[in-house]
């Protein structure tokens, strides 16, 4: 009755399962279990050197790659684990990368979780390995399980490369439509990858990504609006399509502020901060330069900033997001000011970081209301003297630089001055150099600019930059001898106190007394100090064998006491013995001198009180553009092409600024030589480079002509006319001839560069006086958010043109803010201008070069204006 059919027993087939399960059992005895991930943990945290370290990590990989070399290995997924947390500790294992491959294969989930894991870890796009997982993520992608189809969203929106994603976009597309949330919003991070990979991928997206902003699963929303931010800033077109969505998020933002409590979304009584910190950063995108856009969305930020709560982090993130959403976007005054006013709440907050984030938000929205950040301004200065933190220290003295103006410039000098004597050796130098320029820019008159500089010199100390020791000198020099007494004076006080570590001070205080030490002997009441040639010698004696002080130092002392020779009239002789003691000086620059000096006093010594008279004022970088244009009419210009980057009124003997212009390979080459005009310069192959900013500005290639009828004075150093210091040696607003020039403006203005945030025009004026004289006066202007650094502008013409550059108004461009540069350009030949011009500069601590050729300036004859086109004719 109970047959073997009946009961469906098979003895063929179990006795080969059996067989099968006896040789599993068999194997895994002959082949030790491999260590746990847990106790192979213990092992490395109880080693107590690294070598031990590395011994257990070593014995570890080598059972783990001889445990790989079997394909039926039943541990793999074990071994990559432990391989993964090997990877983590910074050992490698690259090694497992093809059984991470195999792991993904497999048709079991923990395996597969594993292996996406190690595939996250250990792959990147570079390794060829790579391209092999396609294959297998597309067959994962339309799997019928979410939770395969979510590793394979993962691991694709982490890994993904180009060529990955233009193979599985369709499918990421796809699942973008899922009716399952779980999967729409891996889907969505995904396609953000693809979109940062291949941006033209983004169209498909489109239309499911619109989708996204109906719904209402927050996790879906969220990862919408994040790929729809990236579109945006990727894509203008895109960025068009989007702000019909403007009233979508309006009204999705307003209602997370006015739900009530939800357990799912609430952190730390806001709702759902990231989906409005998310919301917010696209407003702002889509209502920059927009009016109608911004309009809209003015009243829910307004809402935003008046009832979101600032107790928690939380609502902190969103008020600074909502602040830069209103700088950026077209907002009411009265929106912005509150704006401010959050930020100023935020310096009063005990936590250092959003005291740091507020102070960073307000220097770079100053230029846009001065007037509602100047309200803040005490809390700003005692950020600056009481924060302990050195970070906030330095943003808040930045932004209290800002804040200098022409009402405040005593009060903010002032607190900047007491700062700059109890700071830290990190802060004295910006902080010196910062003063300065505010009370050059600033000072209400000459008396109280010069009283600031002493003190300046007096609390930075061997921090202050060689910028403000020129600035110094040329300050007094230009204010002459109505100021030249007092500042000796006052120096002289200074001077005779303990000057070893406040060596610019030295320098200036010498230089001053050797102009102005006639005076500085004179009894007066306004000196109020009483000082004998006596005390000039023994200080000056004291200050040259110093060791203490440096070179340059003992340089500015030693030429302060060959002027001291003609200022007073008893001590000569002493003054001519302490010179000649520097006739043997150990450094070759002081015996140089001092042998010279010394001769001066022997030979040459009726032409002494002539050469060593009182030097003319100097000729100040700040001098207007038009007063430079009344100084420099009767200065010579080269036949040939000039091209001059003017940035320091310094030229080293290494330094050659037209090679540096012009990309020129040898440095050395002499360009003229102003000993022997006779001698023709001639032109080798190395300097052929110095035409690579002029290609395909001329047409013909000519050799280069001498540079002639340069005026015996023009120095010239390493074959390089330094026009610039010919210029200031020879110039000063007192004695220069006034020429009146009277300017006919250019019908308009052509637009040279408009990138970057950076805009320059080039505006052509004509001297009526000089048919044959352009003037060029160039200006920049930043519209970005970053102060623009070290900002050069060089240019070149044609060989049928000369040029000439004035020195910039500055190298340094705020926000908002502009500076300009003039040139002078002859055509004689009455060709149509063409300039290449060149540009570095650096913002946001990223340094840009560019390069741009400008060919649509007027025509000679359009440049005039109607008052000069008779001249024209008659010239013709």
């Amino acid at each position: 009755m109970n047959s073997s059919s009946d009961t469906g027993f098979n003895p063929a087939f179990n006795i080969a399962t059996i067989r099968q399960v006896f040789n599993e059992a068999v194997e895994k005895v002959r082949m030790p279990t491999p260590m746990r991930l847990r106790d192979l943990i213990r092992q490395i945290r109880a080693a107590r050197t690294a070598a031990e370290e590395r011994a257990v990590i070593n014995k570890e990989c080598a059972d783990i790659r001889t445990s790989f070399r079997d394909e039926d290995n039943v541990w793999r997924c074990r071994n990559i684990a432990k391989l993964l947390y090997i990877h983590m500790l910074g050992y490698p294992a690259h090694f497992g990368q093809l059984e991470c491959l195999k792991l993904i294969a497999s048709p079991r989930f923990t395996d597969k979780r594993i292996g996406y894991l190690g595939a996250m870890l250990l792959l990147d796009e570079r390794q060829d390995v790579h391209l092999l997982i396609t294959n297998c993520l597309k067959n994962d992608l339309n799997s019928c399980t979410q939770f395969v189809v979510g590793l394979a969203l993962c691991t694709l929106g982490a890994i993904a490369s180009p060529e990955m994603a233009r193979d599985l976009a369709t499918e990421v597309e796809r699942l973008m439509k899922s009716p399952n949330t779980y999967i729409r919003k891996k889907a969505a991070l995904c396609a953000y990858r693809i979109v940062l990979k291949v941006p033209e991928l983004m169209e498909i997206f489109l239309p499911a990504t619109r989708s996204m902003l109906s719904e209402k699963n927050h996790g879906v929303l969220i990862t919408g609006v994040t790929l729809i931010t990236e579109m945006c800033e990727r894509s203008i077109d895109t960025l068009q399509h989007f702000k019909k969505v403007v009233p979508n998020l309006v009204r999705i933002l307003k209602n997370l502020i006015l739900a009530g409590y939800s357990p799912e979304h609430d952190v730390s009584g806001v709702s759902d901060p990231f989906l409005q910190v998310k919301i917010l950063r696209l407003l702002k995108i889509l209502g920059k330069k927009d009016p109608e856009a911004s309009e809209t969305m003015n009243d829910v930020l307004a809402q935003v900033a008046t009832t979101t709560e600032t107790n928690k982090n939380v609502g902190n993130t969103i008020l600074y997001e909502t602040v830069l959403s209103i700088m950026d976007i077209k907002s009411e005054s009265g929106l912005r000011v509150l704006a401010i006013n959050i930020l100023g709440r935020f310096l009063l907050n005990t936590d250092k970081n959003i005291r740091y984030v507020a102070l960073n938000t307000l220097l770079k929205t100053i230029h846009l209301d001065m007037t509602a950040v100047q309200r803040h301004r005490t809390t700003i200065i005692e950020c600056l003297r009481q924060d302990p933190d050195v970070s906030i220290r330095r943003r808040a003295l930045e932004l209290s630089i800002a804040l200098i103006n022409s009402h405040n410039v005593l009060t903010m000098t002032k607190e900047l001055l007491a700062f700059l004597e109890t700071s830290e050796p990190e802060f004295k130098a910006q902080c010196s150099s910062s003063i300065v320029l505010a009370a050059e820019k600033f000072a209400p008159n000459t008396r109280w600019h010069l009283d600031t500089l002493i003190k300046v010199l007096v609390a930075a100390g061997n921090y202050v930059r060689d910028d403000v020791v020129s600035s110094t000198i040329q300050l007094v020099s230009e204010s002459g001898a109505q100021h030249g007494g007092y500042m000796a004076s006052k120096l002289w006080v200074e001077l005779e106190k303990d000057t070893s570590d406040k060596q610019p001070l030295i320098q200036v205080s010498t230089w001053t007394i050797g102009e102005f030490g006639d005076m500085l002997l004179q009894q007066s009441d306004e000196h109020a100090v009483t000082v004998n040639e006596e005390d000039i010698l023994r200080v000056y004696h004291k200050l040259m064998w110093s060791p203490q002080n440096n070179i340059i130092t003992k340089q500015y002392t030693l030429n302060s006491l060959m002027k001291l020779s003609t200022r007073i009239k008893v001590n000569v002789d002493k003054i001519h013995e302490m010179v000649a003691s520097f006739t043997t000086h150990m450094h070759t620059d002081l015996q140089q001198r001092g042998i010279e000096y010394n001769q001066l006093f022997n030979r040459y010594d009726p032409m002494r009180e002539g050469l060593l008279e009182r030097m003319p004022a100097m000729e100040s970088n700040r001098t207007q553009q038009s007063q430079w244009n009344e100084t420099i009419e009767n200065i010579p210009s080269p036949n040939d092409l000039l091209v001059t980057d003017v940035t320091n009124t310094e030229t080293t003997s290494d330094s050659n600024a037209l090679l540096v212009l012009l990309e020129g390979s040898n440095g050395d080459t002499e360009l003229i030589s102003n000993q022997n005009p006779s001698i023709m310069p001639t032109m080798t192959t190395d300097t052929q480079d110095l035409l690579d900013l002029l290609g395909g500005l001329d047409l013909n290639n000519q050799p280069m002509q001498p540079l002639n009828n340069l005026p015996s004075e023009i120095s010239s150093t390493n074959g390089l006319i330094d026009t610039t210091n010919h210029i200031f040696d020879t110039l000063s607003l007192a004695e220069a001839p006034i020429v009146s020039t009277t300017k006919v403006k250019s019908p308009g203005t052509v637009t040279a560069y408009d990138q970057n945030n950076l805009l320059i025009t080039l505006l052509v004026e004509r001297d009526q006086m000089n048919i044959d004289s352009n003037t060029v006066n160039m200006t920049a202007y930043n519209s970005g958010t970053f102060t623009i650094n070290e900002f050069l502008f060089q240019a070149a013409v044609p060989k049928t043109f000369q040029l000439q550059m004035l020195p910039p108004s500055s190298n340094v461009i705020e926000p908002g803010s502009s500076l300009t540069q003039l040139m002078r350009v002859s055509n004689v030949s009455k060709s149509q201008l063409r300039m290449r011009i060149r540009l570095s500069y650096t913002a946001n601590g990223v340094s840009i070069q560019d390069q741009t050729e400008v060919n649509n300036f007027p025509t000679p004859p359009d440049t005039f204006g109607t008052s000069t086109l008779d001249l024209w004719s008659e010239n013709q």
